[in-house]
């Protein structure tokens, strides 16, 4: 089958393009016919390396998955050939202690499809039957393969960890990413007021137009004195957060009393510095995040095939120019996600 392949870790001149060997269907499992993928950053890590994985080569990316059910394992009930499904990024045990809590999220064994297992950059992929969802007809393979990962992830930040109330005030930093995006989509929804913070102009028009009431250049201003202007100088009572330390004291500055930060990335680095006396006197909360639930996805999934949610598309482009996808990630010149097809 044709994929997108590493041999080795580096740069996107690493991403090959060729033939590879066809996943086979073992018991409990599921072979799914890849109609549409998308790119997200833990796609770059995994290509650069990073220690939380050992990399098994030749890997293949891709933690989004929307297809066909090509063929079934032994001893797979409830799922046929030729249906539409959408694939859980998102792998626990279903065994421990977190798991049987409702936080599978915090698995001991949790893994990330297409980072510790192979992925969705492939014309086939494979599945345990537990992470197979069937997808409404009217839903398209784009959207169901845009959504997962990032919906999944700013569910939790928002709703779980930072508990989000209808008219809370919200600040989603980096609105064009594909979980900001997907922030101001679902605050929105959950009525809170959305105020978003992008690099360029086009991408503050975008994020108006998904939703934000208001949308902030942070690149050329300190935005945490224009969202106290904006809040009658009260701050926001939530903060979406996926940065770390290029925007982490502007955020802190943003906050209201009794706000929430909620952080889930630390893409500009892994170290921040607080003043302690801030945060007990002001009663903030700051809260780390991680992926989501198999719950919080089954709701998502009920609301984007509802049309409750739509995902944020940038592009969609040919699993062949996969590289040139990363790259336009990593230029930051993309609004959402970008959607490879094989």
């Amino acid at each position: 089958m044709k994929a997108v392949f590493i041999r080795e870790h580096g740069g996107v001149d690493k991403l090959i393009y060729g033939d590879i060997e066809e996943p086979s269907v073992g018991e409990g499992e599921v072979l799914v016919k890849v109609k549409a993928t998308s790119i997200n950053h833990i796609d770059i890590w995994v290509r650069q390396g990073i220690p939380a994985y050992k990399t098994v080569f030749p890997h293949i990316c891709g933690s989004d998955v929307a297809g066909i059910v090509e063929e079934v394992g032994k001893n797979v009930k409830g799922i046929k050939s030729g249906e539409r499904v959408v694939l859980s990024p998102g792998l626990s045990c279903y065994r421990c202690r977190e798991c049987i809590c409702g936080r599978d999220n915090l698995c001991r064994d949790y893994k990330i499809r297409g980072a510790a297992t192979q992925g969705g950059y492939a014309e086939y992929t494979v599945a345990r039957d537990m992470d197979v969802f069937p997808i409404l007809d009217g839903l398209s393979f784009e959207d169901a393969a845009a959504f997962p990962l990032t919906f999944l992830t700013s569910w939790h930040m928002l709703i779980t960890r930072a508990r989000l109330r209808p008219g809370d005030s919200v600040l989603v930093i980096g609105a064009g990413s594909g979980i900001g995006s997907a922030a101001v989509k679902i605050a929105k929804l959950s009525g809170a007021k959305v105020i978003a913070t992008a690099g360029t102009g086009v991408k503050l028009e975008k994020a108006i137009a998904i939703g934000a009431d208001y949308a902030i250049d942070h690149s050329k201003t300190d935005y945490s004195g224009k969202v106290r202007e904006l809040t009658g100088g009260r701050g926001v009572d939530i903060i979406f957060e996926h940065v770390g330390p290029a925007t982490w004291e502007r955020s802190l500055r943003s906050l209201s009393k009794y706000g929430r930060l909620v952080i889930c990335g630390a893409t500009t680095g892994p170290e921040v510095s607080i003043d302690l006396r801030g945060l007990f006197m002001q009663e903030h909360s700051i809260s780390g995040s991680i992926m989501g639930t198999r719950r919080e996805f089954l709701s998502i999934l009920e609301l984007v095939c509802r049309g409750g949610l739509r995902p944020v598309i940038d592009s969609v482009i040919p699993l062949s120019d996969a590289a040139e996808g990363q790259k336009r990630m990593l230029n930051r010149e993309g609004f959402g996600k970008i959607l490879l097809i094989p």
